[in-house]
């Protein structure tokens, strides 16, 4: 099996699919870290933001395969980085994951209607994010 590293991705050439990038965005440490040794464990490669500004700065600069999107953040929200992400051509496609504290089923709407994919409320069950990660990342 041959191996080779283009524009940071591992790309298998026997015929086996990529590393596939998850950009999580989250203001508190813990959180990102958490979320980065799970999905790393399970062959993701990780980027991180710890704000909606910095979300559309690494998602512009390394277009992910999927964004996992807390929605309560200082300097830019994650609704009003999910809109500005939505308005780049090269991401409008990449699933977005919103994650919040807010478990009303309204809040659920104006994530998805805002360009979110999926929602899911926090605390969550990991194999859930597991199950909603891989029907969005085909």
């Amino acid at each position: 099996m041959k191996q080779e590293l283009t524009s940071d991705r591992l790309t298998i050439t026997s015929g086996a699919p990529s590393l596939r990038t998850i950009l999580v965005v989250d203001d508190f440490d813990d959180t990102r870290l958490l979320l980065r040794i799970w999905l790393e464990r399970r062959g993701y490669r990780v980027v991180e933001a710890e704000n909606g500004l910095e979300a559309v700065n690494r998602a512009t600069s390394e277009t992910p395969d999927l964004i996992i999107m807390d929605m309560e953040m200082p300097r830019l929200d994650g609704l009003s980085a999910t809109r500005r992400i939505r308005e780049v051509p090269s991401l409008s496609k990449v699933p977005i994951v919103a994650v919040s504290a807010y478990g009303a089923d309204q809040f659920r709407e104006v994530a998805l209607a805002t360009g979110c994919d999926e929602y899911v409320s926090t605390p969550f069950e990991p194999i859930a994010l597991e199950k909603i990660i891989r029907a969005l990342i085909k």
